[in-house]
């Protein structure tokens, strides 16, 4: 598994998870990646981060590390089953279509792991910046259609 982020600003690191992502793999990139670069992209504390519904997201002691720096950047409260409102999404399908594109395909971990961070990279920022424009119409959509079935 990867895990990865990205602000307006700029595509943040990919993380490769090697074992089942549980609360402490994912309080420890949460602490040791997330927040610097938070602290150091928004440091006034007017940032926001948002996380899908994974399990291990909504466990007690990562909701009380998120609770011990509310100060620091906002968590958004984020509707269940809603990937198209998580923008990183868009970002993973890209990468996975470049990934396929590729001839010869990866033939091992290492080459993967190589192939997934090189198409991270040639991501345009337009396209994520888009992606966080497109957010509050997003958003609307969804309380238009009070949760239901919408078009973006």
């Amino acid at each position: 598994m990867v895990w990865g982020m990205f602000s307006w600003y700029d595509l943040g690191p990919l993380i490769r998870v090697e074992q089942r992502l549980n609360s402490t793999t994912y309080l420890s990139i949460v602490a040791d990646q997330l927040h610097p670069i938070m602290l150091m992209a928004y440091p006034n504390g007017d940032g926001f981060f948002q996380q899908d519904n994974a399990p291990c997201h909504g466990t007690r002691i990562v909701q009380e590390w998120f609770q011990e720096h509310e100060g620091d950047f906002t968590l958004l409260r984020w509707p269940p089953q809603s990937p198209g409102l998580n923008p990183i999404e868009h970002l993973w399908g890209k990468v996975k279509r470049a990934i396929r594109q590729l001839v010869p395909q990866p033939s091992n971990l290492t080459e993967l792991d190589s192939a997934i961070h090189q198409a991270w990279c040639q991501i345009p920022h337009i396209t994520f910046q888009h992606l966080m424009e497109s957010m509050p119409r997003r958003i609307a959509a969804v309380l238009k259609a009070k949760g239901g079935p919408r078009k973006y």
